[in-house]
């Protein structure tokens, strides 16, 4: 007996349930993003960890490395990425780069056998995210967008009042951001690279704000788009309003800028309303409704929540609710606020 327990022993102690393993993520693209929100929220994560990195910056990849003692094997750059399929500490692809390069790496990761993060918005065109999508399905792996605020306490609590139709039926609804951005270097600014300025970056919070309040998809919008300092922004709208008419009844009015501060989720129902403010930017939400203030916790990083359900749905073989779908019903909508910019028209969403 003692010497069968002898064998069993060193197995049982080296075994570790697949559920409870930490899935490895690798960060593509270290500027702002990573740095200060994606990395340090890896730090509180439970499900997942930081395991690698891909730049282009040997300063970057030699601080990073010393910073989260990454091993040298982990560390790559964009002419090695494709030998990130042979690293087994890796489960996880983050997409962090410019929106032109969304598509191309969300790919090359899938091909490498990678389930992939693709930070928002997920693509150029609903033509793009559908090969991203089709791309991680062929590969058997899973697609999440990183959408931080389908996993924020403030916007879970609005959503669920909101489809529970807590106050009544929610009939109009008011949401827009907007920040400073007359940067004329920034690649945001440049529509071959960005994709669409503030509307794609910005005014996409705005849009899901609405939707998921109501649970329900726009079927039509009307739009118009400014630019007043043509100088800087070359190509792409300076600010934008839009309308957003859904099948239940409700309109929701919204606008989004790179020259102005606005960030504000307001839905008025039939007996109250509920009000985000700020709603959509990564430091914290704040709350109210018509019986009150909204009491939850912050987390220090929202992305914290978005990256261990990503990490714990790999591991239960389910799908995210942030899935690359739901990246889809967005790029949708966003079309359509273009098409409805330039023909003055009210456009329907397809």
């Amino acid at each position: 007996m003692a010497a069968t327990a002898g064998m069993l022993l060193p197995a049982a102690v080296s075994c570790q349930n697949p559920i409870d393993k930490k899935l490895g993520i690798a960060l593509v693209g270290l500027g702002n993003y990573s740095t200060r929100q994606l990395a340090p929220a890896l730090q509180h994560t439970r499900h997942c960890e930081l395991k690698g990195i891909v730049t282009g910056t040997p300063s970057k990849a030699e601080k990073w490395q010393k910073d989260y003692d990454l091993d040298p094997s982990s560390v790559y750059n964009y002419d090695t990425f494709d030998q990130i399929a042979k690293n087994d500490e890796i489960d996880i692809i983050y997409v962090v780069l410019p929106n032109f390069l969304h598509a191309e790496y969300t790919i090359r990761a899938a091909k490498a056998g990678k389930h992939v993060i693709c930070e928002k918005p997920m693509a150029m065109s609903v033509e793009e995210g559908q090969r991203m999508v089709d791309a991680c399905k062929a590969a058997g792996v899973q697609l999440q967008v990183g959408y931080r605020l389908y996993f924020e306490p403030f916007h879970l609590d609005a959503h669920r009042m909101g489809q529970e139709q807590v106050y009544g039926k929610i009939n109009l609804i008011e949401a827009s951001l907007g920040f400073s951005m007359a940067n004329p270097e920034s690649w945001r600014l440049n529509k071959e690279k960005g994709g669409g300025g503030a509307l794609v970056d910005l005014g996409l919070y705005a849009m899901q704000g609405a939707r998921m309040m109501l649970g329900e998809l726009p079927t039509h919008v009307t739009a118009q788009g400014y630019t007043m300092q043509k100088d800087i922004f070359k190509g792409i709208y300076e600010t934008v309003s839009w309308q957003m008419h859904f099948p239940s009844g409700a309109i929701s009015n919204h606008s989004t800028s790179y020259s102005t501060y606005v960030d504000r989720l307001y839905a008025s129902a039939q007996r109250g309303w509920v009000e985000l403010k700020p709603a959509f930017n990564a430091v914290g939400a704040a709350g109210q409704t018509s019986d009150g203030p909204m009491h939850f916790a912050t987390p220090p990083y929202q992305q914290i929540a978005q990256m261990d359900e990503f990490a714990e749905s790999i591991k239960a073989g389910k799908r995210s609710i942030a899935k690359g779908e739901e990246g889809l019903k967005d790029l949708r909508i966003i079309e359509a606020i273009f098409r409805a910019c330039e023909s003055g028209k009210l456009e329907e969403v397809r």
